[in-house]
């Protein structure tokens, strides 16, 4: 049976708007000729004109968060406790078994931007798609911010996921999900007017902290998700193992098995 794999990672990349300014990942690009110089030091005696055509190699050098680029959230991101007061995963703790599993695509791109999804879009969305979750699904988020990503507008962009949609998720055993915005929650320009409004903190980082109660973890900045159908392929997404860390860099693909 042809197997297909289809990308849902951004690139890393330098000087577009990927994340808030001050936090974008800076690569440097060192290429053959500017690096034959070190080459040369490492071997005494050794000068550019005796490499082949004066080359050394390419390396790159770069500045990166673990919240930069596509990457898989551990529990311990959003809060120290998770499962109400257990010591929260970190990414180096997160269970293989929960990143390759088969994937579930929710359409949120008629939401527009800011607007925060509750339990009962999501209930209508499986029921549309007829789809019903099962334990360790990988629930992922299309938005309108999937289009927009490197562009000025991306990171106010799209909708977000709230409390009670993130509990209906993690309820009914879902351990990961995902978003092709730049935050699970909504984008915090939205989020802080309506905290302006009600003075309710509850309201900021809603749908992280429901890991505090059913600990999960979710990827942010996904990519190319209006290319899956909205079930019926498999997600892998295996995180970089960083000892101790709140998050780690994935190349979250799907598999889709054609018939």
């Amino acid at each position: 049976m042809p197997r297909r794999i289809i990308d849902i990672s951004v690139p890393l990349q330098s000087d577009i708007a990927s994340d808030p300014p001050g936090v974008e990942p800076r690569i440097t690009y060192i290429d053959h000729k500017q690096s034959a110089p070190a080459v040369c030091a490492v071997f005494p005696g050794l000068a550019p004109d005796d490499l082949p055509d004066g080359e050394g190699w390419a390396i790159e050098r770069v500045e990166i968060s673990t919240h930069n680029g596509t990457h898989l959230d551990a529990p311990y991101h959003f809060a120290s406790t998770m499962d109400r007061g257990k010591p929260a995963l970190r990414i180096d703790e997160v269970p293989l078994e929960w990143c390759f599993q088969p994937g579930v695509k929710l359409d949120f791109r008629r939401f527009p931007d800011g607007y925060v999804a509750t339990a009962a879009d999501v209930e209508a969305e499986l029921t549309r798609i007829g789809h019903a979750l099962r334990p360790l699904d990988i629930v992922l988020v299309n938005t309108s911010a999937g289009a927009r990503y490197g562009a000025p507008n991306y990171v106010p962009s799209g909708c977000g996921m709230g409390r009670e949609a993130t509990l209906y998720l993690t309820s009914r055993g879902v351990k990961i999900t995902g978003t092709d915005a730049w935050s699970w929650d909504a984008p915090f320009v939205h989020t802080a007017k309506r905290f302006a409004a009600t003075k309710d903190a509850k309201l900021i980082w809603e749908g992280h902290r429901a890991g505090r109660e059913i600990g999960y973890c979710h990827i942010e900045k996904l990519h190319n998700l209006e290319a899956l159908p909205a079930h019926g392929f498999m997600i892998a997404c295996f995180p970089v193992k960083i000892k101790a860390a709140s998050a780690g860099w994935t190349r979250a693909v799907a598999i889709l098995e054609d018939q």
